[in-house]
């Protein structure tokens, strides 16, 4: 026999259990355990968890009151114990030996194998049986005498324990698990407290409550705890059930409370809070012992003497601070008819297994579902579906009732609920007054007869995750001065607008996806002023942004995309913030300002659209500055019917049409811009079109970078107008404006073009490095010319034909590869005071028959090529191929039967055609064509003939753009 006796085993670890007749203290030794084992002993103790048992709902068997008696009397001989780290199966705990840190002692027995007992505090703890050999006990008093708990610890097999403790309830496996460490482990088996979960919860997954109104399922896998399902049972058992049937059901071992009714439930906390109170004066406890009123603990032992069977005391006095309210499970049913004010912090939550929200269903037919009223600060209601289903017919008014209303100063949370409205006027969801501040988040609000959610009268609220699809009117209204915030939701295939703010509404709405909806996907009216940002606004039946009638907004970061008509629209003295978006591929336009609209649209990316990027009409006066808009399948900016607005800083390439068109009496500003590689005209002036084009960079385009015609008379100020394929600018068709100080250079064709009746006005512009002519005016043009300087021109520096009459005066006109100015086909001039120098075929050069008004003129240090190769006997073509133009006498051979068409140099004539029949046509523009090698004979001054087309006696006529016109 070992010293002290066997009976007297010390518990390893700390540990208090109370039987059915009181309290029962033993002595601590105090082993430590991981991290994760106290925890998971915390809550062992505490208020443990709780298993289903077997699927019967009646009190417990016979065989589990017996286990409990005698487990109650081991606790009572001092055994107890807490969880070992992390959870293990029952069959590995046999075989465990004790911790090699204590003290050791040794005996032999009758097979002559040494038995090890562990010394702690004088006592003794026995190996487990499969490690030593089977004796026969004495009844000496010095014999170590097996008693019922050492039985019970170390003798049974742990099948037969897993067996017994499954038709135990929570409370009782609670109290087990304090016994030993062998009871520990085994009733803390997650299968068990599984099974006992779902019979009580009916959840398919372990249900957390980490904090007040905040509920999650999580996967057993994913959670931190070494047993979920018994944390999970442990967080919700301060709960009370509304199931129908249950209400009379009876178990020991088990504090639950039933009610057939919610309304029932929602009273109970008020008739707890006396019973209560008065018991807690009985037993002589102070009101924050005891756990919150209606809301029992899962405790580590049974009530205190005087207190009733359900008063138990709360292992945590934090638990009443955590969760302040009451919390009810509602279980799978059809309730009708219930009129629920929540005035409290209850937390009402379905409890079913499945798709939860299904399975529970609140619905009235008159008044509102569910109401929340002043007082309710931390209700919650989730899993969940609500129905508000008046019959139409009736003649009582519900106008004022909702499916789920929210009043002043109360700020619940809803959650993961159906919600539904057959009512044809009000909304599913209404949000209104002071204060009135709730979280609905992952509620699927469909399908109903009005609008889905309606936030106003200076209510907030936070709305995240939810559902709104398929409603007859507005997802979504928010006014007066109402402000919520609404992030990540679903708003689509409404049979109205998306969103609706009017009537000074506010609102943060982030990252919400609105697509689909019959009317726009986003409403703003009277003064209202949201702010929405991130979202995705696209596939509207209608237009994506309305925004109208003195309406306000900023619309920041979101994309707006394949709407039906405009992305944007703004009208009747609207003034929004369209800022960083993305708006493309709409099948009109993506931003359309009318009707005295504003706003300011800035550092978007506007493209792909079937219209015109932004087109501005009707007195509008919006803001335009640092958008990109190209690709448009359309033109870029469309100003028109006295369109205005300031459009700066933007880079507008690409378009199909003009990049910026400017008509109908529009007077926009354009500073500073980009307007490139487009597929036409870079700015496009017509049918009275005004404006002012300042500081812009234009080029690369396949027509003219400027074209101005039919009465347009802008102000085209310092801009860089070059690489246009057709010329740099082209004024036409009565067009008139002035050009100042702008850089005209590197242009295909002409720098600038004035031609049928136009007059415009050139003031100090630098006209140069055109791979044609400086400036080309034919076909009765005019205009004033005015101290520009034009150099270094492929053509003439200034080519006057054709009835054309401009006036020049003060110009430098200089390095040309050509003439410096030539007059040709009965056109006119009057050159004053200008300076021409350095051409390479001459300075001013007059066709037969052109008599200018010439006064105050410098032509000097002209290189006079022409005469030149006159005088030294070449062909005319040497000096000027087909690409030069230069003037002097030509002739015909009717010999060989040239025309009109074919021009012959002196030189040729005297040795090529030398006894020819010839004659004198004109001075006039030509290159050689018997030089080029065009006409029958072979020149005989030039080396092997070039072929070549017909003289031309201008520069190639200038293309006009063929613009679609949209109104």
């Amino acid at each position: 026999p070992c010293e002290p006796p066997c009976q007297n085993l010390p518990a390893l670890n700390v540990g208090t259990a109370t039987s059915s007749g009181g309290p029962s203290t033993v002595a601590a030794t105090g082993t430590s355990a991981s991290s994760t084992n106290t925890a998971a002993n915390s809550t062992a103790t505490s208020s443990g968890g709780a298993i289903p048992g077997p699927s019967n709902s009646s009190s417990s068997p016979a065989g589990a009151s017996a286990v409990a008696t005698a487990t109650s009397s081991a606790a009572a001989a001092g055994v107890a114990s807490t969880s070992s780290a992390g959870h293990q199966s029952p069959y590995d705990l046999r075989r465990k030996s004790p911790s090699a840190s204590h003290d050791l002692c040794t005996w032999s027995g009758q097979s002559g194998h040494h038995y090890q007992s562990t010394s702690i505090d004088g006592g003794c703890y026995m190996l487990p049986a499969r490690k030593r050999p089977r004796r026969t006990y004495s009844t000496s008093i010095d014999t170590c005498t097996p008693s019922a708990a050492q039985y019970l610890q170390y003798e049974m097999p742990d099948e037969v324990l897993l067996t017994i403790f499954s038709y135990l309830l929570e409370q009782d496996l609670c109290r087990l698990s304090l016994v030993c460490k062998r009871f520990n482990t085994i009733a803390n088996d997650t299968e068990l407290w599984k099974r006992l979960y779902q019979s009580v919860y009916e959840y398919d997954l372990p249900l957390f409550n980490p904090e007040p109104c905040k509920f999650l399922f999580v996967k057993p896998e994913d959670s931190d705890y070494a047993n979920p399902w018994k944390e999970s049972f442990h967080q919700l058992y301060r709960g009370i059930h509304v199931r129908p049937g249950y209400q009379d059901r009876k178990y020991r071992g088990r504090n639950i409370a039933y009610f057939n009714t919610v309304q029932a439930a929602l009273d109970y906390p008020d008739e707890r809070t006396t019973a209560t109170g008065a018991a807690a004066a009985t037993a002589g406890l102070t009101p924050t012992t005891i756990s919150s009123p209606g809301v029992p603990a899962l405790a580590n032992a049974g009530a205190p003497a005087g207190l009733p069977s359900n008063a138990v005391l709360a292992a945590d006095e934090g638990c009443v601070v955590e969760h302040p309210g009451s919390l009810i499970f509602l279980h799978a049913g059809h309730y009708r008819g219930e009129f629920l004010v929540i005035d409290s912090d209850v937390a009402l939550i379905g409890a079913a297994p499945g798709n939860v929200a299904e399975s529970i269903v609140l619905e009235r037919e008159s008044e509102s579902t569910v109401m929340f009223v002043e007082g309710a600060k931390h209700a919650y209601v989730g899993h969940m579906t609500l129905k508000f289903s008046p019959d139409v017919t009736s003649t009582v008014p519900h106008h004022k009732h909702y499916c789920l209303e929210v009043g002043e100063n109360s700020s619940p949370t809803i959650d993961h609920c159906i919600i539904r409205s057959t009512s044809v006027v009000g909304a599913a969801v209404c949000v209104s007054g002071v204060g009135a501040n709730p979280v609905i988040r992952h509620c699927d609000i469909s399908d109903c007869e009005n609008v889905g959610l309606y936030v106003t009268d200076y209510a907030q609220g936070t709305y995240e995750h939810n559902e709104i699809s398929r409603n007859a009117l507005a997802g979504i209204w928010v006014k007066n001065f109402a402000s919520p915030i609404m992030r990540e939701n679903h708003i689509h295939h409404g049979r109205d607008v998306g969103i609706f703010t009017f009537d000074n509404g506010m609102g943060y709405f982030e990252r919400n996806d609105i697509h689909n909806n019959r009317i726009a996907g986003f409403e703003v009216k009277a003064g209202a002023n949201p702010t929405v940002v991130k979202c995705e606004i696209h596939h509207g039946q209608t237009g994506g942004i309305y925004v109208h009638e003195n309406g306000l907004g900023q619309f920041i970061e979101n994309r707006i995309h394949s709407n039906n008509f405009a992305g944007v629209w703004i009208t009747s003295n609207s003034n929004p913030t369209i800022r960083k978006n993305e708006i493309y591929n709409g099948h009109q336009g993506g931003v359309y300002i009318f009707g005295e609209g504003r706003g300011l649209i800035e550092h978007n990316n506007i493209y792909g659209n079937a219209l015109a990027g932004i087109q501005i009409r009707t007195t509008s006066d919006p803001i335009v500055r640092h958008n990109k808009i190209h690709h448009g399948q359309h033109g870029g900016i469309y100003v028109h019917e006295k369109g205005q607005g300031l459009i700066e800083e933007n880079e507008v390439y690409a378009n199909t049409l003009a990049g910026v068109w400017i008509t109908t009496g529009s007077t926009p500003v354009l500073r500073r811009n980009r307007i490139h590689s487009g597929k036409q005209v870079g700015v496009y002036f017509y049918d009275n079109g005004h404006g002012k084009l300042e500081d812009n960079d234009i080029f690369n385009h396949l027509y003219s970078g400027v074209q101005i015609r039919t009465g347009s008379n802008p102000v085209i100020r310092g801009n860089k107008i070059w690489g246009g394929q057709n010329g740099g600018v082209l004024v036409y068709n009565g067009g008139l404006g002035l050009l100042e100080q702008n850089e005209i250079f590197d242009n295909a064709m002409a720098g600038v073009w004035i031609k049928t009746d136009s007059n415009p006005t050139l003031k100090r512009n630098k006209i140069y490095d055109g791979r044609d002519g400086g400036i080309c005016i034919f076909n009765g043009g005019k205009g004033i010319l005015e101290e520009n300087d034009i150099f270094r021109n492929t053509q003439a520096g200034v080519l006057i034909s054709t009835q054309s009459h401009p006036i020049l005066r003060r110009n430098r006109i200089f390095d040309g590869l050509a003439a410096g100015v030539e007059i040709t086909n009965n056109a006119t001039a009057t050159l004053e005071f200008n300076q021409i120098f350095n051409n390479k075929f001459g300075g001013l050069c007059l066709a037969s028959g052109v008599q200018p008004i010439v006064r105050g003129n410098k032509i000097f240090n002209n290189q006079d090529e022409v005469e030149k190769a006159v005088s030294g006997g070449q062909c005319l073509y040497k000096i000027s191929s087909y690409t030069s133009f230069p003037m002097h006498d030509f002739y015909r051979c009717q010999t060989c039967n040239t025309t009109d068409r074919n021009a012959i140099c002196v030189n040729c004539i005297k040795t090529c055609h030398a006894g020819h029949d010839v004659e004198f046509i004109r001075h006039d523009r030509f290159f050689c064509d018997c030089g080029a090698g065009t006409l029958t004979n072979q020149c005989q001054l030039q080396g092997e003939p070039t072929q070549d087309t017909d003289t031309l006696y201008d520069s190639a006529a200038p293309m006009e753009s063929h613009t679609l016109m949209v109104n």
